[in-house]
């Protein structure tokens, strides 16, 4: 077998992953996160003089899954995350099972490492409507220059984390008080209302952005971003939201998917349809959707057929 560079096998990869990826059986922001990693694994390679795939061994691949990184300022992590050294982990493992059956290599440095512990799903805010208006309230600090208020009410509206990043001026209908999102990877394309507080801060916004030039323009994130990056940026940017109101703790971690949740049990009180949940939160499973309200349903009765 011809000895493959970790370049070259990383190239023919990355056409596989692109192909997946269009054909809808991998997400766009998995292969980003994918070419990112093995990327990062190049760097981390030829620093180490290895230039060939199958010099990639066991003991450097461990090594690079548990390198420090740094955070998205530039600052260094001494130890990474768990999440990040299972990204790590994860790219590695695709990358070289791609690179077999392309006959590149018969390598496969983590096949017997260990796998990389969960910690403990965080209980849910459960955030309140004053609890809200609290967040409301510190977002709107330095608007409409900073993105902070518009991230909220997009949010607020019933958008992802991705749909968030991903959502431009061109995607809202302020007369109607609308904002339409395309989607993402476990959601669905559709048009969410807004409330008459993110009606007005996104006029605010659209109105900032385009005096500073033509649009349309991505309303919180950088266009030019990888999905995973704009993603992370989105829970950053509500992060300093949480913590200047005081709700976000050592104690308490408040995050955009409890903000989920909330609008979640909003609509369930508003029109008792967990159908309605689903279609204006763009999930097609009731299941999903009745966890996120916190609506415990379809629950076998005692001494019934499980």
């Amino acid at each position: 077998m011809t000895r493959t560079t970790v370049t070259d096998a990383l190239l023919q990869v990355s056409r596989v992953w692109q192909r997946l990826a269009q054909d809808g059986l991998m997400s766009i922001g998995t292969m980003d996160e994918y070419i990112e990693v093995c990327e990062r694994l190049l760097e981390y390679a030829h620093a180490q003089q290895i230039i060939f795939i199958d010099e990639i061994t066991p003991a450097l691949a461990e090594a690079f899954v548990d390198a420090p990184g740094r955070d998205r300022r530039g600052v260094i992590i001494e130890t990474p995350a768990g999440n990040t050294r299972r990204q790590r982990r994860s790219g590695i493992t695709s990358l070289f099972a791609h690179a077999r059956a392309l006959g590149l290599t018969k390598a496969a440095p983590l096949m017997d490492s260990r796998s990389i512990p969960r910690s403990p799903r965080r209980p849910s805010a459960n955030l309140q409507p004053q609890e809200v208006a609290r967040l409301q309230f510190h977002s709107e600090r330095g608007m409409p220059a900073t993105r902070h208020s518009a991230l909220l009410a997009l949010l607020l509206a019933g958008l992802t984390s991705a749909e968030t990043g991903a959502a431009s001026t061109a995607d809202l209908d302020l007369t109607s008080g609308t904002v339409h999102t395309r989607g993402a990877t476990h959601t669905l394309a559709r048009t969410c209302p807004l409330d008459t507080w993110g009606i007005h801060v996104l006029t605010l916004r659209t109105t900032y952005l385009d005096a500073e030039r033509p649009g349309p323009h991505r309303l919180v994130a950088n266009a030019s971003s990888s999905p995973s990056v704009v993603q992370s940026s989105v829970g950053a940017g509500f992060s300093e939201i949480a913590r200047r109101s005081g709700l976000s703790t050592m104690a308490r971690k408040v995050e955009p998917r409890d903000v989920t949740r909330y609008v979640a049990r909003r609509i369930l009180n508003e029109t008792g349809q967990l159908s309605e949940v689903a279609r204006r939160l763009g999930l097609s499973s009731l299941d999903v959707a009745a966890g996120l309200a916190d609506l415990q349903w379809n629950t076998p009765r005692r001494g019934g057929a499980t």
